[in-house]
């Protein structure tokens, strides 16, 4: 067998992963450049299953996030050879990357709680902004609520706006946000019968965090 052949990444939706342990890929950063031509502030992905599309929300997360260090994962990629869109957004923006696949019960109250740990692990990842004096007491009270799992339905609902207005305190620059299998939860809770309530949730989610929101500077879904 030739060892310089690549490992086929049979399984792996991390574009980190993928790349650092030299596995195949099918170049698609031109994808990123396509999005920023956009002129829409909400770009929506629709894909057959399989398609790749979590693979490219995460390679989008590590291009744009703030927090990561990503230069030597697109080095000898299409969008690296891009050197002035690389300079202004390769990891210069504070970004969210939320999946809803995992939003799924036999009735509505197990499929919301799936939701409140999602929200409750999302919320522990930015657990920095807790120590920040850009947040008030107020936010500080919610944003404990959500990250323990323990915030009201309404809370919950605006749970992403709610981070978002902190992130974009946090570093000065709006938001952007990626969310992946946004249809899951409602494709589910249409089959087993609680598609009004999850409805109710996930409307008012989504509302709140694209609709006239001043801290969003693109989403994609």
């Amino acid at each position: 067998m030739d060892s310089k052949k690549k490992k086929l990444p049979l399984g792996i939706e991390n574009f980190e992963d993928l790349i650092r342990n030299d596995f195949y890929y099918i170049d698609k950063t031109g994808l990123i450049r396509d999005i920023l031509k956009q002129p829409a502030k909400v770009t929506l992905f629709t894909r057959p299953r399989r398609f790749g599309k979590t693979l490219g929300m995460s390679m989008l997360y590590y291009f744009f996030n703030v927090r990561n260090e990503s230069q030597k994962l697109f080095e000898g990629l299409e969008i690296s050879r891009n050197h002035e869109l690389c300079e202004k957004w390769l990891n210069k923006w504070p970004t969210i990357f939320l999946t809803f696949k995992d939003i799924d019960g036999l009735d509505f109250a197990s499929a919301y709680d799936q939701l409140v740990f999602t929200i409750s692990d999302l919320y522990q990842k930015y657990s920095f902004l807790l120590e920040s004096e850009e947040i008030d007491e107020e936010d500080r009270k919610r944003f404990k609520l959500l990250k323990s799992g323990e915030g009201s339905k309404i809370l919950v609902i605006r749970s992403l706006s709610l981070l978002m207005r902190l992130l974009e305190n946090y570093y000065h620059k709006q938001m952007i946000l990626l969310i992946d299998e946004y249809d899951v939860p409602i494709a589910k809770a249409s089959s087993k019968g609680y598609y009004q309530q999850m409805l109710e949730i996930i409307r008012g989610m989504m509302s709140t965090a694209l609709k006239d929101n001043t801290s969003l500077k693109f989403a994609v879904i």
